[in-house]
């Protein structure tokens, strides 16, 4: 959540949970082939085979040799006719139910709003990923959690302002600055800052595999309380979730990190460091409201 340029609150006791972390060829039989190559030689001969007057014996099976062929060869392009229009047929239907099955969860409506994330930005990310998490690489791979928050702030512009520049933030004064890779306003409008394929500093212990989410406001209630604001969060959260194959017990509330079996912190002076925003009772009642909305199409 943004506090000033902080994103790291208060401190908690709870004890975090460990990290879990050929074709085929088709020949020829050898004896047709000694067969022909007989015939063959027999024909050039000039005395023929067995004598000039049996030269002329082998003529007809020589003749009528490629004519008994003849129909299997104009009959199998015909016989395989069938299967042949009615494979694309088939498919069809698969096809359009996926379509389907993915139009189930809708990509809402994402006003795109990124802040400055250049080549100093994401090398700052990847040092702290590498103080933190051991991972070499700034990047956010297959994410596994979806955290929300909220922002201590009255609107999208100054959470904007917070996130934006990449300066220390001001309680762990480390780099690079802050951010959340989607916030959602009051009025249910849904920026998106960074792009979910990039590691955003939102969550100590899970910024490696977590995917952040602040609205704005001041507190849980408040924000279960405005209904445009909490209809967009789930219908980006379901839509995210159903994205990256993330089970409802993964999306998270803040104040729940410590709990995740996700979480995993290198710095042991930040092992139990959490805030208080979206604490369990609440998100209970926000996953509750996030199942309503059915299972992720198969």
């Amino acid at each position: 959540m943004a506090r000033g340029n902080s994103r790291d609150g208060q401190i908690q006791t709870i004890v975090p949970a460990e990290l879990r972390f050929g074709t085929a060829k088709f020949h020829r039989p050898a004896r047709l082939v000694a067969l022909g190559a007989a015939i063959g030689a027999c024909a050039a001969g000039s005395g023929g085979c067995g004598g000039s007057a049996s030269a002329i014996a082998p003529a007809p099976p020589v003749r009528s040799a490629p004519v008994a062929p003849a129909p299997p060869v104009r009959t199998a392009p015909v016989a395989p006719g069938p299967p042949v229009r009615s494979a694309p047929d088939g498919p069809a239907p698969a096809v359009r139910t996926v379509r389907a099955a993915r139009a189930g969860v809708p990509r809402p409506a994402i006003v795109s709003d990124p802040i400055p994330f250049g080549s100093r930005r994401k090398a700052e990310m990847l040092a702290y990923a590498k103080r933190h998490y051991h991972l070499d690489t700034y990047r956010l791979v297959h994410p596994q959690v979806i955290v929300e928050h909220f922002t201590q702030t009255p609107d999208f512009s100054s959470t904007f302002n917070t996130f934006a520049p990449d300066v220390p933030d001001t309680e762990l004064h480390e780099l690079p600055g802050t951010c959340a890779h989607f916030v959602i306003d009051r009025a249910g409008t849904i920026h998106q800052l960074v792009s979910t394929s990039i590691m955003c500093r939102h969550t100590v212990g899970l910024n490696w595999t977590a995917i952040g989410i602040e609205l704005v406001g001041y507190s849980d209630a408040e924000i279960l309380g405005r209904p445009r604001e909490l209809r967009a969060s789930l219908a980006l959260t379901q839509w995210l979730r159903c994205r990256f194959g993330i089970v409802v017990a993964n999306v998270i509330g803040h104040n729940e990190s410590l709990s995740s079996p996700f979480h995993h912190e290198d710095v042991a002076a930040l092992r139990r460091q959490t805030h208080d925003d979206w604490n369990r009772a609440d998100m209970q009642v926000y996953r509750a409201r996030l199942r309503s909305l059915g299972p992720c199409p198969a």
